[in-house]
C-alpha cells in the first residue's frame, strides 16, 4: 500500500502534534484537512497554511472523504471518538494514532473498530516543551526515533504503511514493538526523565536561579516546561510500568548518595565509569 496513493489526510486534534504533523503532510503534497473543537486552533491552522480545511465538530463530509485519519487526542479521548463516528469512515481505510501510552487504548480501539476499518498505533519520538498549533514545527521530526505499535490483529500491510508514514515525515529510525514493550520503554525513556525534570525544578525556589546555572541544569530541566493535563494522564495510564521505572532510578540516586555520605571513592567512581561506557555506547548508535 503506497502512501503516494493516499492524498487526503485527516488530523483529529490539532495540538502541537497534530499540527506538526499537518505542516509536514501538506509540505509534502498532501490535502490536509483537520477537526478540533477549538475554533481558534482550526482558523489559526488554515490562515498559516498548516491545513487546507478545518472544523470545530465531526461532519460527514469532511471525514468520509479522508483516505488517512492521524489521532492526535488524549488517549482517553480517542474510543469515543473513534466510537462516535467510525459510520462515516470510508470503507478500508486505515487510521493510526500519535499518542504516548498504548496499552490501555490499541486493544480498546481494536474492540470497536469496524471490521473493513483498520487501526495501526504509532509514536513518533518528537516533540517540543511547548503545546498547541501555533508551536507546531515539522522540523521535530527530522532524525527522531519512530515507534509502529502493532498487534496479532494488524495485517502486514498495515504495518508497512505506519512504517512508510515514519519515513515521510523524515524519522530517522523506525521500530516495532509489542504495545507492552512500548509502554515498558516509554516509562523510561520519556515519562521517567519528564519526572525528573519536574522534580528538579520543584525542590528549589530560589527566583534567581537562572543567574546561577550552566548548560547541565538548562538541558536536564528543558522538559520541565509541562503539559500537566497530558503527562498526568499519560502517567496515570502507565502507572505500573512508571513506577518500576522510578523505583529503580530512587535506589540508583540513594546508592550514590551513599558512597557520597561514606567517601566511598571507588564505588562511586565505578559507578561514574559504568555511566560513561554506557553514554559512549549511546553515542555511538545516535
Amino acid at each position: 500500500m503506497e502512501w503516494i496513493n493516499k492524498r487526503k489526510i485527516l488530523i483529529v486534534g490539532l495540538g502541537l502534534m497534530g499540527g506538526s504533523y499537518a505542516m509536514a503532510l501538506k509540505r509534502l503534497g498532501y490535502y490536509v484537512s483537520a477537526i478540533d473543537m477549538n475554533t481558534e486552533s482550526v482558523r489559526y491552522a488554515i490562515d498559516k497554511g498548516i491545513i487546507d480545511e478545518g472544523l470545530s465538530r465531526p461532519e460527514r463530509d469532511l471525514i468520509s472523504e479522508a483516505d488517512t485519519i492521524i489521532f492526535a487526542l488524549y488517549p482517553r479521548i480517542i474510543c469515543d471518538w473513534i466510537r462516535d463516528n467510525q459510520s462515516m469512515f470510508k470503507p478500508g481505510i486505515i487510521i493510526t494514532d500519535v499518542t504516548g501510552i498504548k496499552g490501555n487504548i490499541v486493544y480498546d480501539i481494536q474492540d470497536i473498530l469496524r471490521d473493513d476499518v483498520e487501526f495501526i498505533a504509532a509514536h513518533p519520538m518528537a516533540g517540543r516543551e511547548l503545546s498547541g498549533v501555533e508551536n507546531a514545527d515539522d522540523r521535530i521530526f527530522r532524525d527522531a526515533n519512530y515507534i509502529v505499535v502493532p498487534t496479532d490483529r494488524n495485517t502486514v500491510e498495515a504495518i508497512e504503511w505506519c512504517r512508510n508514514l515514519g519515513q515521510i515525515l523524515g524519522c530517522r529510525k523506525v521500530s516495532i514493538l509489542s504495545p507492552g514493550e512500548h509502554d515498558r520503554m516509554i516509562a523510561y525513556v520519556s515519562q521517567l526523565t519528564h519526572c525528573i525534570a519536574v522534580s528538579l525544578m520543584t525542590c528549589h525556589d530560589d527566583p534567581a536561579i537562572a543567574d546561577y546555572t550552566g548548560d547541565s541544569f538548562r538541558d536536564l530541566t528543558r522538559i520541565a516546561r509541562i503539559n500537566e493535563n497530558m503527562w498526568s494522564e499519560l502517567f496515570f495510564m502507565n502507572k505500573d510500568a512508571l513506577l518500576g521505572e522510578m523505583d529503580a532510578f530512587i535506589q540508583e540516586l540513594t546508592d550514590i548518595r551513599d558512597y557520597i555520605k561514606n567517601e566511598d571513592e571507588d564505588a562511586l567512581k565505578e559507578k561514574m565509569r559504568l555511566s560513561t561506557e554506557r553514554r559512549n555506547q549511546f553515542d555511538k548508535i545516535l
